[in-house]
């Protein structure tokens, strides 16, 4: 008898793991990173900045000219404040924990 039980809860498990591997189907968005418009401009707007530095970096080193220089730091400027304003546009000028965090940041400097 205890064999007939332990058959039994051997095929429901059976039956069970059948059913997910070929019945369940995940959907498309199980696979994709959950991220919000917001934290793609906070990266971008890292990039940015991490591309005024190294242009700063660059120039000091005399690799671009000084009418280079400025026209790239001004279109990089451009795009930031875009950037920016977009983000603020998102969280109704609200600051974030990002912003927060960066602001605490260049106080600390």
């Amino acid at each position: 008898m205890p064999s007939v039980w332990l058959g039994l809860a051997c095929a429901a498990t059976l039956f069970v793991t059948m059913a997910f591997v070929f019945w369940v189907r995940p959907q498309a968005s199980d696979d994709t990173p959950h991220r919000s418009k917001l934290d793609e401009l906070l990266d971008r707007r890292d990039a940015v900045y991490e591309n005024l530095r190294d242009l700063r970096f660059e120039y000091r080193a005399g690799k671009f000219s000084e009418k280079d220089f400025e026209e790239m730091k001004h279109s990089l400027e451009a795009e930031a404040a875009g950037l920016l304003a977009e983000m603020d546009r998102l969280t109704g000028g609200a600051p974030t924990a990002a912003t927060r965090q960066a602001a605490a940041e260049r106080t600390s400097r």
